[in-house]
């Protein structure tokens, strides 16, 4: 494709936890689920949700970690293959869309802008739960933690769902730091959902977002 076509294409990424879904509720049960079967003790749902962004394997070892239990890697990995079986067994369980994101998504889409997804979700489990809330179809590249060879805050993972959608650019939208600091590094714009959790974000109030069509403006 030509630099100019490339050019001329404008696209938009998104986070998906906690920007387009509240997926907090599912993913507090299962891993709590998770967590009872292997003799430990739950964690409140309101903690669960603030550690969600950096991917499973970090939210098993935080939650590790704040019960004070030491655990070699190899424990940790055991636990998060557990918990996202358990976690795929019903990834919508729990799950709710924001409000104005499904016909916001549809009609930016509608209006020509490449729409591409950055997760730290799997990549398997991410597909899953677009399919599950009939999104996939919206979106022209997805890339969840394992498909790629760097995940966020690294700047590869955006670069690389930036360069499937085939453009030079795009606006980076996110709820967490984990997002702001993946689209610092990677040189791209970011905007900041308003609905994000009160101290997730550094982003002035000019970045952020009252609805995902604010993005039609950009």
């Amino acid at each position: 494709m030509g630099q100019a076509a490339q050019s001329d294409r404008r696209a938009i990424v998104f986070d998906l936890d906690g920007t387009l879904i509240d997926s907090a509720p599912g993913i507090a049960a299962a891993v709590n689920r998770t967590f009872a079967a292997h003799g430990l003790e739950p964690t409140p749902p309101d903690l669960i949700a603030g550690l969600i962004g950096h991917g499973a394997y970090r939210l098993v070892a935080d939650l590790l970690a704040r019960q004070f239990i030491p655990a070699a890697p190899d424990d940790i990995a055991f636990l998060t293959k557990a918990y996202l079986d358990s976690y795929a067994e019903a990834p919508l369980e729990g799950t709710t869309v924001y409000p104005h994101v499904a016909e916001d998504l549809a009609a930016l889409s509608e209006a020509g802008w490449r729409l591409g997804l950055c997760t730290n979700k799997p990549q398997a489990l991410a597909v899953s739960v677009l399919e599950g809330l009939g999104f996939d179809h919206l979106f022209d590249a997805v890339r969840g933690a394992d498909a790629v060879c760097a995940r966020k805050p690294d700047p590869g993972h955006l670069h690389a769902v930036i360069a499937a959608l085939e453009v030079e650019t795009a606006i980076y939208v996110g709820d967490t730091e984990v997002d702001e600091a993946t689209a610092q590094a990677a040189g791209v714009a970011f905007r900041g959902v308003g609905w994000a959790a009160p101290g997730r974000l550094s982003a002035p109030e000019t970045a952020r977002l009252s609805r995902l069509s604010d993005l039609m403006a950009c």
